[in-house]
């Protein structure tokens, strides 16, 4: 009788892991929590500079940034910590421009603003060739006040690149969230 009890339960064990492995109704696994990711871009043109540039020698830069931020919640989804990388490439500069700094604004398109998160970078860091460069600046510390507001509004925030020619700035342009993933 206790071998007919073992046999039974071990069917029964079968069967149950047979159609929950088999079930069309399982959704799997569900999302693990709201994003710690997100991944920011903005074309960089002198055109959405203000004031307008000043010294019009740098008329023809432009350039990209990506900027991506990573985040780390608590058990409830609010942010505690932040850092954020910059990849930013210019063109378009003529010959002798020097890149000073970089960072991003708050403030909409037209409108300027005060520094809001810096990149870091310095002046002399960046070497233009042939009036094209890059810089990265990785995990650059990033408090929640702006990590949420970036977050929240995106397009309410500029990156700009200055010169040693245009030193109120040269390029800028609006950030647009281009993703956000999960970890």
């Amino acid at each position: 009788m206790n071998y007919r009890m073992l046999a039974a339960a071990a069917a029964i064990s079968v069967c149950a892991l047979g159609s929950a492995s088999c079930s069309d109704d399982d959704p799997g696994p569900g999302p693990s929590g709201p994003p710690t990711t997100f991944v920011f871009t903005s074309a960089l043109t002198t055109a959405n500079e203000v004031p307008p540039i000043g010294n019009a020698t740098e008329a023809g830069a432009s350039g990209t940034v990506t900027i991506t931020m990573n985040v780390t919640r608590d058990a409830s989804g609010a942010i505690t910590a932040a850092t954020t990388t910059f990849v930013c490439n210019v063109t378009g500069f003529p010959a002798g421009s020097a890149v000073n700094v970089a960072h991003i604004h708050n403030a909409a398109a037209g409108a300027s603003a005060s520094v809001f998160l810096n990149t870091g970078l310095v002046a002399g860091e960046v070497v233009l060739t042939n009036g094209a460069g890059s810089f990265t600046k990785s995990a650059v510390n990033t408090t929640v006040a702006q990590a949420e507001a970036i977050i929240a509004n995106p397009p309410g925030h500029y990156f700009n690149v200055h010169s040693s020619l245009n030193p109120g700035g040269v390029i800028r342009g609006q950030l647009t969230l281009q993703s956000s993933s999960q970890p």
